[in-house]
């Protein structure tokens, strides 16, 4: 039981570690002022990303597992440390780089950019054998969520959180891709 419960509190950590991007950015989009109905569309298309990209990548990380076995399983442990120090990094960097508008293509960019991360993720968990309905219903919700939360709090705030939610993100998946490669 206690082994389950600690892939769940896990899979819900990274799941909040991956919408914290979207969080960021939904931030910085909220102050836009961007309608509710934009905002209820914004939060379910970077969800639905957040669905399909991890389930690409743990797709393919199954596959790799079955090749490579615990070859795979370092490699994983390393995306997962260098996806994080990307995170941080990329909070700490001076980037006033204009904002895609989130409606059409732009949405969609916008969607595949945030949810880039849960693909490479994807393949960490594929490669560990995490349970897939699981695993895809936290990001996608949590994803949905935290985006919601980022862009209502962003037509409030109007950016003070900004860069910290960035680098919590990135310290979870730093924790988890040295815990992966510990645990060997």
């Amino acid at each position: 039981m206690t082994g389950i419960l600690n892939e769940i509190i896990t899979l819900m950590l990274m799941a909040f570690a991956l919408g914290m991007d979207a969080f960021s950015v939904g931030l910085g989009m909220g102050m836009l002022r961007i309608g509710l109905r934009q905002i209820v569309k914004i939060g379910l298309t970077i969800g639905l990303f957040h669905i399909w990209m991890p389930l690409l990548g743990i797709i393919t990380g199954r596959l790799l597992s079955e090749q490579f076995g615990t070859i795979a399983t370092y490699i994983g442990g390393c995306l997962l440390i260098i996806l994080g120090i990307q995170m941080i990094w990329a909070a700490f960097r001076d980037s006033d780089a204009t904002l895609i508008a989130p409606v059409g293509i732009g949405l969609i960019l916008f969607a595949f950019s945030v949810s880039l991360d849960s693909l490479s993720v994807g393949l960490t968990l594929g490669i560990y054998g995490a349970k897939t309905a699981f695993v895809l219903a936290c990001f996608g919700i949590g994803a949905a969520i935290l985006t919601w939360s980022g862009l209502l709090i962003g037509r409030r705030v109007q950016g003070m959180l900004g860069s910290y939610s960035e680098v919590l993100g990135g310290s979870i998946l730093l924790a988890f891709g040295v815990k992966l490669l510990v645990s060997f």
